[in-house]
């Protein structure tokens, strides 16, 4: 039986994993295919059972259905279980499927090469946020530092995480050059979104890496800023791409190749290759 995959979500068709997972799949001469599913809220039980019966071979989910597909799981993997949310689910060789979380590592994976001892701060204590600090801390990383508009979100999350330590935003602007890796987490800079910056880089440190998860437009605001000082920016599309590739993985043994998806990707959405 010719093997299937998925993308579920609501909405769906901006969806881009089926144009990067079709072409893994055809470029590794692998024989399946991949779709986006339209998944109505009250529908979702519904449409896990028919993904099930049908023979599904694994799926990713995207919102807002990352924490809701939970009860209709076999089994969660670590790496969904310390924030609670699924984005991938695997099909396993006795029929159970189990849910994975690959935002994190794979946000990680688009850094590049980054040192256990930096110290990294984190603005937003969202989910985004949450996923990203828990992939931190699972690869070894302790040194890192949340700032968000209010504390109790913060706190929060550093609690359920055991790891980290909160800073005001004000806070964190001024002491910006002790730190070596800067993630945006929230959703300004997003299209539509208003185009204001959670804090000011004017004194970002010489040749930290600047990195906003933001994918569309593949240039915020905050990365524009970025560029004018001596550093190194990443946009969201990295994350994007190495989380897919992680899911790839696990469904078909192989990583496909990631670094040149990037860029494809780029120039799909009408860009060029930024992240410098």
């Amino acid at each position: 039986m010719k093997k299937w995959f998925a993308v579920i979500g609501n909405p769906i068709s901006h969806s881009l994993s089926p144009f990067m997972h079709e072409k893994w799949l055809r470029e590794l001469e692998i024989d399946a295919s991949y779709i986006p599913i339209h998944v109505e809220e009250n529908n979702l039980e519904e449409a896990i059972r028919g993904l099930k019966i049908l023979g599904c071979s694994g799926w990713n989910v995207t919102v807002p259905y990352k924490e809701a597909i939970i009860p209709f799981l076999d089994d969660i993997d670590e790496s969904a279980k310390g924030i609670g949310a699924v984005n991938t689910v695997v099909k396993t060789k006795d029929n159970r499927f189990i849910g994975y979380n690959t935002d994190g590592l794979g946000f990680i994976k688009s850094l590049g090469s980054i040192n256990l001892e930096d110290n990294i701060l984190m603005i937003g204590a969202g989910g985004a946020a949450r996923g990203i600090v828990s992939a931190f801390k699972q690869a070894g990383f302790t040194n890192i530092t949340i700032a968000n508009r209010t504390a109790e979100n913060a706190e929060k999350m550093i609690n359920d995480l055991n790891i980290g330590l909160f800073i005001p935003l004000k806070e964190a602007e001024s002491q910006l050059n002790m730190f070596d890796v800067v993630v945006q987490t929230t959703p300004q800079g997003m299209k539509n979104q208003v185009n204001t910056l959670p804090i000011q880089l004017n004194k970002i440190k010489e040749h930290a890496i600047v990195a906003d998860i933001v994918y569309n437009p593949l240039v915020t605001p905050f990365l524009e800023e970025a560029t004018k000082y001596n550093v190194q920016t990443i946009n969201g599309l990295g994350m994007l791409v190495h989380q897919g590739a992680i899911a790839f993985s696990y469904w078909n043994g192989i990583y496909p190749n990631s670094d040149d998806m990037i860029v494809r990707l780029t120039e799909h959405l009408g860009g060029n290759y930024v992240n410098r």
